[in-house]
């Protein structure tokens, strides 16, 4: 009898059994010395100082066992005073569940809510996590293409298009990764009422509704009319507060529902990490202003820098009106964007991502890249980039 192989053994719905070309080009970085990443979206900023204080603060004083499945009671009091006073939302502390990052919500939402056959609608580009979390799940992702010309924003005509009986879900990322796309709030407000007129569920992805630029207006779908029984909001504290790799999220939804999905929860997870809850708790119980003044400022320049540069180089894109990424269109090279992200590793020593690798079938050719590097490493990047560009030519 032949040896079983665990590889070939793997259940039908893992799709991808090789590595993708993200992981490959990840392991040539490594090889390469002084390399430029504009390619994670992970703030390079360091976690504010009273939040690391608190974290600390927790384990002298020996508070590092379980909390409620749900999370701490006082953190879930202050999520839902933020979301209420920020995002207008009306969701009470036992309508949240704190969660270890929004990966973990993301899942919990398909677990919870996917018949084998549902169809997920959902932007295309997009983060593809999403695909992996819907498959795994037995659902099917219904991709509704964006185009740069309308600034990658979801249009509500296309999702319609795309509706059909075994459509259960839509899920709305905004800002956008990887584009930057912020759905503007006359689209939320269309897309809310194909939502309600086809009895569907929404999940708003919120994660960077805090990093907005140039005047761009963040509407969270469930404060709008008769969305809040319907509408999942996931959020958390890894870009907003520099808090990656402390893993905290959070998911909320209508009371019936979060009732129900505590126990798929706690199967996964049991409770957050402690420890993280309670930096969370300081990040929340302190102004934001003082501290994030001076990085919004930092993020406005490195964006600033970055989209001079494509603009030299004829690269076009859409409005990136938040988050950490931009979404070029390099198709003036000639050349496809994975053969340009390698050149671009190999000979300028920066680390971009093709847009392909983003659920896209593309018209043209795009690269995903991030403004998370300090202004004068993000400058040599440029410069690095404009050499290897002119090299091409």
């Amino acid at each position: 009898m032949a040896a079983l192989s665990l590889h070939d053994g793997l259940a039908r719905h893992i799709r991808t059994r090789d590595v993708s070309f993200r992981t490959r080009i990840l392991e040539m970085a490594a090889d390469i010395p002084d390399v430029i990443a504009l390619g994670r979206g992970d703030p390079d900023f360091h976690t504010p100082a009273h939040i690391v204080a608190a974290a600390h603060k927790a384990l002298d004083e020996n508070r590092h066992h379980y909390t409620a499945v749900a999370g701490l009671e006082e953190l879930t009091v202050a999520i839902a005073a933020m979301l209420r006073q920020e995002h207008g939302l009306g969701y009470a502390p036992e309508e949240i569940i704190v969660t270890n990052g929004v990966e973990e919500a993301i899942m919990t939402c398909m677990v919870s809510l996917l018949n084998p056959g549902d169809e997920v609608l959902m932007g295309s580009p997009r983060f593809t996590n999403y695909d992996k979390a819907i498959n795994l799940c037995h659902g099917t992702v219904v991709s509704v293409p964006t185009r740069q010309a309308q600034d990658f924003v979801m249009q509500p005509e296309d999702v319609e298009a795309r509706i059909s009986e075994r459509t259960r879900m839509l899920v709305l990322v905004s800002p956008d990764n990887p584009t930057g796309a912020v759905t503007p709030p006359e689209t939320v407000r269309a897309l809310a009422r194909l939502v309600q007129r086809h009895n569907l569920v929404l999940v708003s992805d919120e994660i960077y509704s805090r990093i907005l630029f140039d005047g761009a207006r963040h509407l969270s779908p469930a404060s709008l009319p008769d969305m809040h029984e319907r509408t999942i909001t996931l959020n958390g504290f890894s870009k907003a507060y520099a808090m990656t790799g402390w893993r905290l999220g959070y998911m909320a939804g209508p009371a019936a529902y979060i009732r129900q999905v505590l126990e798929v929860w706690h199967t996964l997870s049991i409770s957050a990490s402690t420890i993280a809850q309670y930096a969370a708790l300081a990040a929340l119980a302190q102004p934001r202003a003082p501290w994030w003044d001076p990085i919004q400022a930092e993020l406005e320049e490195r964006r600033a820098c970055v989209l001079s540069t494509l603009d030299n180089l004829d690269f076009t894109y859409g409005f990136p009106g938040g988050g950490y990424f931009l979404f070029p269109n390099i198709t003036s090279l000639g050349i496809p964007a994975a053969r340009f992200c390698e050149t671009l590793l190999q000979e300028g020593r920066v680390l971009v991502f093709p847009g392909s690798q983003e659920g896209a079938a593309l018209e043209g050719e795009y690269i995903r890249m991030s403004i998370l590097q300090p202004l004068p490493r993000l400058e040599e990047a440029m410069r690095r980039m404009r050499r290897t560009v002119e090299s091409l030519s």
